[in-house]
């Protein structure tokens, strides 16, 4: 047998910090990858499918608007400065470039030769003008008139009338035209965003058919264009750089970001998709007017904007082709039998698991608090909220019921800028003080503080989480929230609000760990202990499960602690720049990634600590952003009870074998081997585990009051 060859490791020997690191860029499109293999995965219902893959596509716009269009800004002012992995920016535009064309074609390959034939194969079918029967083609021809033709607003490009500003993500269509004075005129034509993607024909064949909006216009073209020859048409899409930049010297902020965000619509083009063979002259035309470059030209092989895909899985008539949805148990055992919250957290300390056990807890404290006479005040920060949020409409009523309320809203929240404006305005209105976030920083932590007047004195009530105040995403990503009345964390909490709504000095805090002045030395040191133990043979070791792990530091600091001989477990869904398995570097660490039905998103971490563990969990990922400019909170776990369950949730992620990606030296990302293990589903048995616990739950309260009905 042949000497066996070592896999190739896949790193710049020219790193900025002289040890292996995977380009951050590179690493997010890894992450994008195994999101799209779920939508080749055949054992998924095909509507699941067509959804991994729509958020593939929603992943990538938005990679577009921030990240790329970030490099491309470095590259058009001449920074040349290498990342931590040694790529200068016009390296890793290149490669990134050189990736992002090979995974668009992945995904179209997935959608014609995987979606389209499995839909197919259950009875949809998108048809093209070509397929349309004699009935079809009058159904769309009234629908263009009636519904489509208003809508439409033709627009020509000419010496007195400009190439138009056309939004960010949206389906077009260019137009090339013959007229009286000329041989080639140009025209342009939105997709109206405000009617439904696709359109359901009539079908006498009991099939479901269905045609896209842009294939009616496109078959009425000359209804829009009367009088004129059409020589061509083309469908393309433009992403737009949409990274804010916002200056906080500004007299009032809020303005100051409703100015940046009207910008973000003229932001420049940094990606231009063509649907299949475009006309030589009018890509010409659309490269000219949009002033792109080669390099973020896409041609694609099927419709632009595969967002559209996640409208099947809101099809209530189909549950056979979408998961069986996690249904979260309501009340979660930790609250089982309690009518009043309070009481319950007075008792012990509680944790509560989404979207496996109801987030109406958490909606229900800050109800509970908006209602109750002896509550004097509530605090909390809001980062992401929903647009019906009831967490918002229990804020407001306790500042009508005579509270003090004090929100803060972080208006520099990407993407959710004018949801949280829109919210800031509200609170304000209705009495509450609100907080814009502090200077310079993002405010990330999520914590909520109730001050209650009882007996013995003034009682605070805190909830602390790993995800945002939401009730819509709470129902797909994984969280976890702890309550507790422990008096050295409502210490802390006040002076954290402190910090936050005043000039307060950053405390030395009983229990908490906030970034951005402590974090990151808390877990330097924390590592560098398991380092020294593993030296000196006692007990060590290190899990850390988290959204993505980047800091150039952090990631030394495990290098040296495996080295040490630390066994080191880290679960990172995204973004992974720390390569394990590599031998003298790196041997002692594995990189697991779960992407599933839900999205993993709580942050948890263990340290072994010569066999009395520490437990944290919190907000922050092992990011610059989180450890040097947010404010993050990461809280310890002190009730044995609850770290049993924290062991339980990593335990039962650690065994996931349907779920479950490991990260090779070279960085690559394969399923765990199945053989000789048994069937697991992580994200499944842990819904399990909370309908057990509940029913457990209950078999307690019913025997407790039949013991109270002896007992009378």
């Amino acid at each position: 047998m042949g000497k066996k060859q070592k896999k190739k490791v896949h790193v710049s020997p020219k790193t900025k910090y002289g040890y292996p690191y995977h380009n951050r860029e590179l690493s997010w499109m890894d992450f994008n990858n195994r999101v799209l293999e779920e939508a080749f995965e055949k054992e998924n219902p095909i509507f699941e499918r067509m959804k991994f893959l729509s958020i593939t596509a929603s992943n990538l716009d938005e990679f577009f608007m921030v990240r790329v269009a970030g490099i491309s800004e470095q590259i058009h002012s001449n920074y040349t400065s290498p990342d931590p992995s040694g790529l200068s920016p016009k390296m890793q535009m290149e490669k990134l470039s050189e990736k992002i064309h090979r995974f668009s074609e992945k995904q179209y390959n997935c959608y014609n030769r995987s979606l389209i034939p499995a839909l197919k194969k259950y009875g949809f079918h998108f048809l093209s003008l070509q397929d349309l029967n004699d009935k079809q083609k009058k159904f769309t021809k009234k629908y263009f008139m009636h519904i489509v033709f208003p809508v439409l607003t033709p627009l020509a490009v000419d010496t007195s009338r400009p190439f138009p500003l056309l939004g960010n993500k949206t389906v077009n269509i260019a137009v090339r035209l013959r007229t009286e004075d000329k041989e080639n005129a140009f025209a342009l034509l939105q997709v109206p965003s405000i009617l439904p993607r696709f359109l359901e024909l009539p079908s006498q064949s009991g099939k479901k058919e269905f045609i896209l909006l842009e294939n009616v216009i496109l078959d009425n073209l000359k209804d829009v264009f009367e009088v004129y020859k059409i020589k061509s048409s083309c469908i393309f899409r433009i992403t737009r750089d949409s990274d804010l930049e916002i200056d906080e010297e500004a007299d009032d902020l809020l303005i100051e970001i409703e100015k940046s965000i009207k910008k973000r619509k003229r932001g420049k083009p940094i990606r231009l998709e063509l649907q299949g063979a475009c006309d030589k002259e009018l890509e010409k035309f659309l490269i000219t007017m949009l002033d792109v470059e080669p390099c973020d030209i896409y041609h694609q092989h099927g419709p632009l904007d595969l967002t559209f895909l996640s409208k099947f899985s809101s099809m209530d008539d189909y549950p056979e082709h979408m998961f069986k949805p996690i249904v979260p148990v309501d009340p979660p055992a930790e609250f089982y039998g309690y009518d009043d919250v309070f009481e319950a957290i007075r008792e012990k300390d509680r944790l509560v698991h989404h979207p496996y056990e109801s987030f109406s807890t958490v909606v229900n404290f800050i109800r509970q608090a908006a209602d109750d006479e002896n509550v004097l005040a509530i605090k909390q920060t809001l980062y992401r909220v929903s647009g019906k949020s009831p967490i918002i409409d229990a804020l407001i009523r306790a500042a009508e019921n005579g509270k003090q309320v004090t929100v803060l809203v972080e208006l520099k929240a990407r993407f959710d800028e004018e949801n949280n404006i829109h919210w800031a305005k509200k609170l304000e209105k209705a009495g509450c003080h609100v907080i814009y976030g502090v200077h310079g920083l993002k405010t990330h932590c999520k914590i909520a503080l109730v001050v209650r007047k009882e007996e013995n004195g003034i009682r605070r009530y805190i909830h602390m989480g790993t995800g945002n105040y939401n009730d819509i995403t709470a129902r797909f990503y994984t969280d976890i929230g702890m309550f507790t009345c422990r008096e050295d964390y409502g210490e802390d909490a006040s002076c954290l609000f402190n910090v936050l709504t005043g000039y307060s000095k950053p405390p030395e805090y009983n229990r908490f760990i906030v970034a951005p002045k402590g974090m990151r030395s808390f877990f330097e040191e924390k590592i560098k202990a398991e380092t020294e133990n593993s030296l000196k043979g006692l007990p060590s070791g290190i899990i850390a499960k988290v959204n993505s792990l980047v800091d150039p530091e952090i990631i030394k600091l495990l290098y040296k602690a495996s080295q040490a001989g630390v066994k080191i477990q880290l679960i990172v869904r995204g973004i992974c720049c720390l390569i394990p398995g590599i031998e003298g570097i790196s041997e002692n660490i594995t990189v697991n990634s779960i992407v599933g039905q839900l999205l993993e998103h709580s942050r948890i971490f263990i340290f072994e600590n010569n066999g009395d563990r520490l437990i944290y969990m919190g907000s922050a990922d092992w990011m610059p952003r989180n450890l040097d400019r947010r404010v993050e909170l990461v809280f310890p776990v002190l009730d044995e009870e609850l770290r049993a369950r924290v062991c339980e949730i990593i335990d039962v992620s650690l065994r996931d074998t349907i779920n479950r990606r490991l990260q090779h030296s070279d960085t690559s990302y394969a399923l765990v081997d199945r053989r000789g293990k048994k069937k697991c589903n992580s994200q499944k048995e842990l819904s399990q585990l909370a309908k057990r616990a509940q029913l457990e739950a209950k078999q307690k309260y019913e025997e407790s009051k039949e013991i109270k009905n002896e007992d009378n």
